[in-house]
């Protein structure tokens, strides 16, 4: 053994396992001793201490906590169109996001008023999905996919475009992302939710423009106007033309009467599921469970 040498219990890593460099080929050492972190995962990992020594948060009061009217309006819509209010979280707290910028505890807290749910639930939602802003940074959100398939179209080259255009901007928060699924647009990216490809260099600039004049981001080359994946389905289907808006109908109106009220909101929260008896008995009725 060498002098000096520590073993590491790893045939891969261990100079003295005859594995090493010159072992026979499917056992050769061919990286060096993976580095750490204190807590002994590979990645740093996103999630804060839970401090034990906080009071438990309660609900906040609605009648002491002031939500914008806006943000209100949007978070009673969105529990409009579910039977347990709970299922309203992800949109309740993109529209919060919107609002503030990120879901910051100010944000948290309203949405909690108004749904009359913990804070800690919706923290536990918000923590869990990457497109929720826990810090404050950037208003826009601009995802550039480098998956496979757009990474072979020049996704990796559009990413840097993309950084470079925007650096000297702190209002634009630029990411690459794994996977988007928008593979026939390769390559792509997500600009506030809005999907546009495929990309080329001259894009990057053309995106901050856009965001910083307020205008709608590559429309002509947004996923929505599309017209057909498929070049065979007719002579024009490659092109991007977004339809004429006062012909379009592009707004989420599910659970909401003619004039934008709230029809069908619940009080309490309630369970989804019904029980197989329940069902049973609404299929031999007729009932179909919507009181007609």
């Amino acid at each position: 053994m060498v002098s000096g040498a520590r073993m590491t219990g790893d045939p891969r890593l261990d100079p003295e396992s005859r594995q090493g460099r010159d072992g026979p080929p499917n056992r050769r050492r061919t990286t060096g001793p993976v580095p750490r972190f204190g807590h002994g995962s590979r990645v740093p990992g996103w999630d804060e201490a839970v401090d034990l020594t906080k009071d438990p948060a309660t609900i906040p009061d609605p009648a002491t906590t002031p939500v914008p009217p806006r943000l209100r309006e949007r978070i009673a819509q969105a529990m409009a169109k579910y039977p347990d209010r709970r299922s309203a979280a992800i949109p309740a707290l993109h529209a919060a996001q919107e609002e503030h910028g990120w879901c910051s505890p100010e944000a948290i807290a309203q949405v909690s008023a108004v749904m009359q749910l913990t804070p800690a639930y919706l923290t536990s939602v918000a923590t869990f999905y990457d497109m929720f802003k826990t810090l404050p940074m950037g208003r826009h959100d601009v995802y550039v996919c480098t998956n496979i398939s757009c990474s072979l179209r020049g996704a990796d080259e559009f990413f840097e475009a993309m950084r470079e255009a925007a650096e000297d901007d702190r209002d634009i928060n630029v990411r690459s992302f794994e996977c988007l699924g928008a593979c026939d647009i390769a390559p792509m990216a997500s600009v506030d939710g809005e999907y546009v490809g495929p990309l080329e260099l001259d894009d990057a600039a053309r995106i901050v423009e856009d965001l910083r004049a307020g205008r709608a981001v590559l429309d002509h080359k947004q996923l929505r106007y599309r017209r057909c994946a498929d070049p065979d389905v007719a002579e024009e289907a490659g092109e991007f033309s977004p339809p004429d808006p006062g012909q379009t109908e592009m707004a989420d109106t599910a659970g909401l009467g003619p004039e934008g009220e709230n029809l069908d909101r619940p009080g309490g929260s309630a369970a989804i599921e019904v029980r197989a008896e329940q069902a049973e008995e609404a299929d031999e009725s007729g009932d179909s469970g919507d009181g007609q």
